[in-house]
């Protein structure tokens, strides 16, 4: 990434340079996106570092607009030298691409009204973390895991993953925009000896933009070793209709077959059942969802979205009826649709104020569902099946864990069925949604 002084240009000088030639090169416009990251990975199995790993990559995206006709592609080399190779190969390469009238970049007047706010996305004290702290970090997760587990512990693998990043946008119609942030990952995944050759595998990560939003190393290895636990003497029961408990940090495995048809490409392209549903029910009153993108420290929270349009907090479904869809720029030309954004950030389902603690004491019988395997959901019709792991409960009080069984069903009818929100959010992700209770599931053995 030189100048002919041989000076290392910044991501905002190498931009202008880059958008000044590819338009000389023949396009009408083009966007170029610019990302630097650098990560750690640790991992250790048996008391030993099995994984360490330390990278620093970066990349340069460029799109490029002629007559009607685009085309896009990525380079991690920024010597200006290959770049004007790359770039004349780029423009030529959409000259004989398929016109199509709806790729254009979107009118300036999207890009107006981002927010100022500051995300705090980047954590200050990361730049004094340590080798040494990152390896101690990973070693008392894997001692929490492996001494809660006790004689069935087969295998344990602990892991430290964390990362910065800085990423710049430029098009050549007035867009411009950067964003830093930081990530931390810590955890154990964990295999015990069950009855026979059963070999249950569970896991506990946890991630943030702060260290020091991280739980305890010890809590994040000792619930690694309980959900493992959990797992033990997991059997099928008789196909039976009862409410279920989907737990927070899971909840999205279901949910995303219900947002995923609201977006503009799936409804453009015949793919979604929510197509004609805008402005209607299709859950029960206890189903809201929130996408925030302003979160202070959140893990999905930006300022601007890919498109460049400013990012603003958004109820897509609000007490069972859709609200809104997920409209991208292109898909908004091609439906005649005014554009919102195509994409999540921070996908939220507002608290209830029980504990599953509370409403399981108040079902007479209930599975929590803990893990899935498996699983599809289409998108056309709404129908949609997934292999689950939980506990069952009768009275309040634990029975037995379960472990073979499948929940097959329609979007449109489990969601009417949710029945209640409980108030334990899980915030080391994207989604922050609570547990969730859903009445009358068939849950059926494999």
């Amino acid at each position: 990434m030189t100048k002919a002084t041989g000076k290392q240009m910044s991501f905002p000088e190498l931009a202008d340079w880059v958008i000044s030639r590819t338009l000389k090169a023949g396009a009408n416009d083009c966007k170029v996106s610019l990302s630097r990251r650098r990560a750690v990975e640790i991992n250790y199995r048996d008391r030993k570092p099995e994984v360490i790993k330390e990278a620093t990559t970066q990349g340069l995206y460029l799109e490029v607009f002629v007559n009607n006709r685009y085309a896009g592609q990525s380079t991690p080399d920024f010597r200006t030298k290959t770049l004007e190779t790359f770039i004349t190969d780029l423009v030529a390469n959409a000259g004989i691409m398929e016109e199509d009238p709806f790729r254009t970049l979107p009118e300036p007047k999207y890009y107006e009204g981002r927010s100022q706010a500051d995300l705090q996305l980047v954590d200050p004290d990361y730049g004094s973390l340590t080798p040494e702290e990152r390896h101690s970090m990973t070693k008392a997760v894997e001692n929490a895991c492996l001494s809660n587990g006790g004689d069935r512990v087969i295998s344990v693998e602990a892991g430290e993953y964390d990362e910065s990043y800085e990423e710049y946008v430029k098009t050549s119609n007035g867009l411009e925009g950067s964003s830093r942030g930081t990530y931390c990952n810590v955890g154990a995944s964990m295999t015990a000896q069950d009855e026979g050759d059963r070999r249950p595998a569970g896991y506990n990560y946890v991630g943030c933009r702060y260290k020091s939003d991280l739980p305890p190393m010890e809590e994040v290895g000792a619930e690694a070793a309980r959900r493992t636990l959990d797992l033990m003497g997991g059997k099928k029961i008789a196909t039976t209709k009862i409410p279920v408990i989907l737990e927070n940090r899971g909840a999205g495995r279901v949910l995303n077959g219900l947002v995923g048809p609201m977006s503009a490409g799936n409804i453009q392209q015949k793919r979604s059942f929510l197509a004609e549903k805008k402005g209607m029910p299709i859950g029960s009153r206890f189903l809201t969802v929130l996408d925030d993108p302003l979160i202070p420290r959140g893990l999905g929270s930006r300022l601007y979205d890919s498109d460049g349009f400013p990012a603003l907090k958004r109820t897509l479904i609000s007490e069972g009826v859709l609200n809104e869809f997920l409209v991208d720029w292109y898909y908004s030309r091609k439906l005649g649709w005014e554009p919102s954004s195509g994409s999540l950030s921070n996908v939220i389902i507002p608290p209830g104020t029980r504990s599953t603690g509370e409403i399981i004491r108040d079902l007479k019988r209930c599975i929590v569902v803990t893990d899935y395997i498996g699983g599809n959901s289409n998108s056309t019709t709404g129908d949609f099946s997934v292999g689950i792991i939980g506990k069952l409960y009768e009275k309040g009080e634990f029975v037995m864990n379960v472990a073979e069984m499948n929940i097959a069903d329609n979007h449109m009818n489990f969601w009417n069925r949710l029945v209640e929100v409980a108030n334990d959010p899980w915030i080391y992700s994207q989604s922050r949604f609570p547990s969730l209770v859903i009445d009358d599931v068939v849950v059926a053995g494999i």
